[in-house]
């Protein structure tokens, strides 16, 4: 079964996270070719995600 592009996105953006840069870079990337359930998903996985890194906070203005 193929994977998921919400959850190749998922373990991009974890690869990347240490450099904030580089994940925003990621996610604008992702929230172009995400579904929009997909986006509805990510959203709240990140918000998870970053409440241990807030320095990757900024980058949640692009899916908004």
């Amino acid at each position: 079964m193929p994977r998921s592009m919400y959850s190749y996105t998922k373990s991009i953006l974890e690869r990347v996270s240490f450099d904030p840069k580089l994940f925003c870079k990621e996610l604008e990337k992702a929230v172009r070719s995400l579904l929009p359930y997909e986006i509805d998903q990510l959203r709240d996985w990140l918000l998870q995600f970053t409440e241990e890194k807030p320095e990757l906070r900024q980058c949640m203005i692009y899916i908004n």
